[in-house]
């Protein structure tokens, strides 16, 4: 663990031991984990990452906990290292040459919180907690209780009532306590604030967040893997705290400071929901205050009103030139199908977010033709059914005759 240096403050930089902590003691800034990126240069290679785990554990030196091929803190139920796959159809649908996909939705429990939530209760174990927790919109639930029953670690997750049913069920299954609060994500995670204050539990997204919040930088690393170490020109990631940006955009920042990527420009854009768009409103009025909303809208799975890393991703995208753009509910619904229909991915409802604003912006003349643009999937569509009931059914509902089928198939001459 040489390359490790501790926490940091991100606003006044002051160092602190690595601990369960998330709040710096002199400003009451977030803390984030800081390395030894000279130190952390010579650990790795191409060859060396290569060599390892086909996971997210390939990367292990530039997250914080052990090293080494088993280390016993290690919650791995091998997440990451998704498919990075070229979208010709869905690109040629939007307008766009050179688009991939990212596909998370093939994580274990079928979102991208796979990634952080092994590396946060990693970081757990190391630190002694046998208790998991988190506040979430659903997809951190199901990776919560997931990954602590596979470390044998008890789990409380917490969650709006009104969350989607298979969300709900695809927690429970692994036999967590599901706590139910009757009101926002907000108010879930005001209320995870004051429990993790009185029990010695990990909140993944609280006290552990520093930890929890390097897993999406593997989402960064893979894409510059897989696309032949280079970065990709421009990256469309959905926002609901802002932190998977950030992170992606940390990620490739790392990959050229330790040498395994030559330096060139990219572009970071993020994608938003029209009914809890704070970041991207903040964005567009050009004044940097994200303004907290109370959430409404079918993409419950971005519905953060008061997004704890807006602030960084609104620097991310600014330095970077990149964009941010919010889409209507029936446009997300839109998006899902085009994605699906085109390149065989059942997103879920944050995949027709990034769909859908990646179509807005290229219609604006934001997106190159050319660029190598990388859209983020972040979760499986069977985790939001329900957002497209109604708007999908049979074709034809007949008796099994054949004369009967020949009619229907007649009907559309």
């Amino acid at each position: 663990m040489s390359h490790l240096q501790g926490l940091r403050c991100r606003e006044c930089g002051h160092g602190t031991d690595l601990a369960a902590v998330h709040v710096c003691e002199h400003c009451f800034g977030p803390l984030e984990v800081a390395y030894d990126y000279e130190a952390l240069a010579a650990a790795v290679s191409r060859e060396r990452i290569a060599a390892g785990p086909a996971s997210l554990w390939r990367y292990a030196p530039f997250l914080p906990v052990l090293a080494g091929p088993h280390p016993p803190a290690r919650v791995d139920l091998g997440a990451g290292f998704t498919p990075l796959v070229p979208a010709p159809r869905l690109g040629a649908a939007l307008g766009l040459d050179d688009l991939w996909l990212k596909n998370d939705t093939m994580n274990p429990s079928y979102s991208f919180k796979d990634r952080v939530v092994s590396v946060a209760l990693s970081v757990a174990r190391q630190l002694g907690f046998t208790t998991a927790a988190c506040a979430s919109t659903g997809n951190l639930a199901n990776s919560v209780a997931a990954h602590a029953a596979a470390a044998g670690m008890d789990a409380y997750v917490f969650v709006p009532a009104d969350l989607e049913e298979a969300k709900i069920v695809a927690s429970g299954v692994y036999g967590p306590k599901v706590v139910a609060i009757k009101g926002t994500y907000d108010d879930v995670n005001r209320l995870c604030a004051e429990v993790a204050g009185e029990y010695g539990w990990a909140f993944v997204n609280v006290n552990v967040r520093p930890y929890y919040a390097e897993g999406s930088k593997t989402i960064g690393f893979e894409i510059a893997e897989q696309l032949g170490w280079r970065l990709p020109d421009h990256v469309v990631a959905p926002m609901a705290s802002g932190a998977m940006l950030v992170k992606i955009d940390k990620a490739f920042s790392e990959l050229v400071q330790t040498g395994l990527v030559a330096q060139q420009p990219w572009r970071i854009s993020g994608a938003q929901a029209s009914g809890c768009a704070p970041i991207a409103a903040a964005f567009k009025d050009g004044s940097g205050d994200v303004r907290p909303v109370r959430p409404d809208t079918v993409a419950k799975s971005l519905a953060i009103g008061n997004p704890a890393d807006g602030y960084y991703a609104l620097d991310a995208v600014r330095r970077t030139g990149g964009w941010m753009e919010d889409v209507a509910d029936h446009e997300i619904l839109a998006g899902m199908r085009l994605l699906a229909s085109t390149e065989g991915v059942f997103a879920e409802t944050a995949g027709g977010v990034t769909v859908a604003c990646l179509q807005r912006a290229v219609q604006a003349g934001l997106v190159e033709r050319g660029e190598r643009t990388v859209a983020v999937i972040s979760g499986n569509g069977l985790k939001t059914v329900e957002a497209l009931a109604g708007e999908l059914g049979p074709t034809y509902t007949i008796t099994g005759r054949l004369d009967e089928f020949e009619q229907a198939l007649a009907s559309e001459e």
